[in-house]
């Protein structure tokens, strides 16, 4: 069982460690944030791929409505938070769910956001909208859906066929992107509008995605970052020797074993491991 569980822990680290580091010094504004990626995404639309690699460079392009505390260390619906959405509650048969949306939001084009992206966005989950995804690889997830209404510019209410006390946790999955209504599918695929804290910049197949700070962002201060740039690097090794050479800040997919080579080549000043 140990060994089951260490195998499970190194296949799913996110990430190994980091150069720079304290969480003091983690607080301070600028700098490129440098990480090798694992493969090269089919598309920048994080509705219509289907692994972590158009998922884990793309999700600081946009917000969820709500999503997981990042400082809690395990998952859980009690651990939901707020995020384009300012709060929620459920009508007594547990079939409504209607979500108060945040005011002064806008995508990075400068258009502002509303409850009309909310609608479209799930109308284009559920196939039902007039623009349409060319795979969507997480419809089945809202079988339970019946409708979206919405109510004014800043609410909505999911409308369930039964109650399903997991749908929140649905929604607060990294796989649950709000999308802009006035940009469409098909342009999502190739230039990625959101309302995240990084914007995006571009994306060369087989060789980097390039984010740059939202300086609009709607939570103050945020991000610290200036930017982020994915390099593309498929062999496992040649990420983990450019991390060594402090060619790269951040090293994912660590193995225990190589957790040890990477302490006895780098100084760092902390080592994470996200199970």
């Amino acid at each position: 069982m140990n060994r089951a569980l260490q195998k499970c822990a190194a296949a799913a680290a996110l990430s190994a460690a980091l150069i720079a580091a304290g969480p003091a010094a983690a607080q301070k504004k600028g700098g490129i944030l440098r990480t090798g990626h694992f493969d090269s995404p089919a598309s920048m639309s994080m509705l219509e791929e289907s692994t972590l690699a158009a998922n884990r460079p793309m999700m600081g392009v946009f917000n969820n409505l709500v999503m997981f505390d990042q400082w809690v260390a395990q998952n859980s619906p009690q651990s939901i938070v707020p995020d384009l959405a300012a709060g929620w509650s459920w009508n007594e048969e547990g079939t409504e769910l209607t979500m108060a949306l945040r005011r002064g939001v806008r995508w990075h084009d400068g258009q502002p956001f509303t409850a009309k992206d909310v609608k479209c966005t799930w109308d284009l989950l559920a196939g039902t909208g007039n623009d349409k995804l060319r795979i969507n690889p997480r419809k089945s997830w809202y079988d339970n859906l019946a409708d979206l209404t919405v109510n004014g510019d800043f609410e909505v209410t999911f409308h369930l066929k039964r109650p399903q006390p997991s749908f929140l946790t649905l929604l607060a999955s990294g796989w649950s992107p709000v999308y802009p209504c006035h940009v469409p599918a098909r342009d999502m695929r190739i230039h990625p509008i959101g309302t995240g804290p990084f914007k995006f910049v571009d994306f060369k197949p087989n060789v980097s995605i390039t984010l740059t700070r939202n300086p609009d962002y709607w939570k103050p201060g945020r991000p610290y970052l200036d930017g982020i740039e994915w390099t593309i690097v498929k062999d496992t090794s040649t990420r983990l020797l450019s991390f060594i050479a402090h060619q790269a800040d951040v090293y994912f997919g660590v193995t225990f074993p190589q957790l040890q080579d990477v302490k006895g080549e780098v100084r760092m000043r902390s080592v994470t491991i996200t199970w």
